[in-house]
């Protein structure tokens, strides 16, 4: 379509053309109901049947167990921050690695719950690396160990997980679906999906069925994760059209080839954005090459007048969203899934383009 724009948002983020078509054509008339998906019950049959396939697919593409719960929830990531405590603290204490201003905000959030042990920070060098895993004390009895696996602000994330007793907690808001993991290593995973899914709005948790059988006796009933899994997503009215669009996604994703095969080109554009920047004069992206985030690439020229005028400029040339987090400034390249490798190489030639004008 000829007025549609490159958008390297961190989120709400771009979403695959085929699946934004098909939401137009379903969008008045809805599997043939007469009614728009947004109109629908989500007691209905047409509509139970997209929970149950979205469900099936994530369960599909991700490899889950069978012992493990999918579920659709609303309040975005960040509520949950708070649901893992209330469904899983019930010692009073769990382990917090702390890389990034999510991961911070999680950590701060379990404090109100019990003890929160801060055992890996990374905010001395601005999170711009992953604690060295090997080094961790993980506290004995510890209910679970959090992290956030990758650093949407910042550009970092982990290049292998920790290994520990306790059940590892991942936020995966910004790289799931990316990569390739085995579920059975983690206790809970949970991932917003206005990034790297479908519009704001739901948020997936894929729970071990074991962990989530006793919430805190306080625990909202909203937020107990045994109550959602109960009532198959829909205890209460969900957010229905986020939903539905996640489920187009996951399908077009299936379609491409999985998880494996998206992967191989995530990594591929990335690959081609981290080559110019090293190799630019004027362009500098800060993380350790090591921990360096398939999705969210942060880069300076160490000026803020240039980084000003860079996204201005590139705002003029179809390249939007391209302004960096206020925590940091510069510039943020998000390039999940969705982006094609085109909207990289036509970024990485406006780079070139702004590198010899202003070098």
């Amino acid at each position: 379509m000829e007025n549609r724009v490159y958008n390297f948002a961190a989120g709400p983020s771009t979403l695959p053309l085929d699946v934004l078509k098909e939401v137009q054509r379903d969008f008045l008339d809805f599997n043939g109901t007469g009614m728009s998906v947004c109109e629908i019950s989500h007691r209905d049959k047409a509509y139970d049947a997209v929970v149950k396939e979205a469900e099936a697919l994530v369960r599909e593409l991700l490899k889950v167990p069978d012992d493990y719960c999918v579920l659709f929830v609303q309040g975005g990531a960040s509520t949950q921050f708070a649901a893992v405590p209330l469904n899983l603290m019930h010692n009073g204490v769990a382990d917090y690695i702390v890389t990034g201003n999510f991961a911070k905000k999680a950590w701060q959030e379990g404090q109100i719950y019990g003890t929160a042990n801060k055992i890996g920070d990374s905010s001395d060098k601005v999170y711009t690396y992953i604690p060295d895993l090997g080094k961790l004390n993980y506290t004995e009895g510890a209910d679970y160990v959090h992290i956030c696996s990758n650093n949407t602000i910042f550009g970092s994330r982990y290049a292998e997980f920790p290994k520990c007793k306790a059940p590892l907690v991942a936020d995966m808001s910004s790289e799931i679906f990316s990569r390739e993991i085995n579920v059975s290593d983690f206790g809970v995973i949970y991932a917003g999906a206005q990034k790297n899914l479908a519009p704001a709005g739901v948020t997936i948790v894929i729970a071990k069925r074991e962990l989530i059988q006793n919430p805190l006796k306080y625990c909202p009933t909203m937020l107990k994760w045994k109550v959602q899994d109960e009532n198959g997503s829909l205890y209460n009215t969900p957010p229905a059209f986020a939903i539905y669009v996640a489920c187009l996604v996951l399908r077009n994703l299936k379609k491409l080839g999985g998880v494996k095969a998206i992967n191989e080109i995530d990594v591929y554009k990335a690959g081609l954005l981290y080559d110019f920047i090293d190799n630019s004069k004027l362009f500098k992206n800060n993380v350790e090459k090591k921990y360096r985030s398939i999705m969210n690439v942060p880069f300076v020229t160490g000026s803020d007048e240039l980084d000003a005028k860079f996204v201005a400029e590139a705002k003029k040339a179809g390249l939007v969203s391209l302004k960096g987090h206020r925590l940091v400034g510069g510039m943020r390249a998000s390039i999940y899934n969705a982006m094609p490798v085109e909207g990289v190489k036509a970024l990485i030639e406006f780079m070139k383009k702004f590198e010899v004008e202003n070098g």
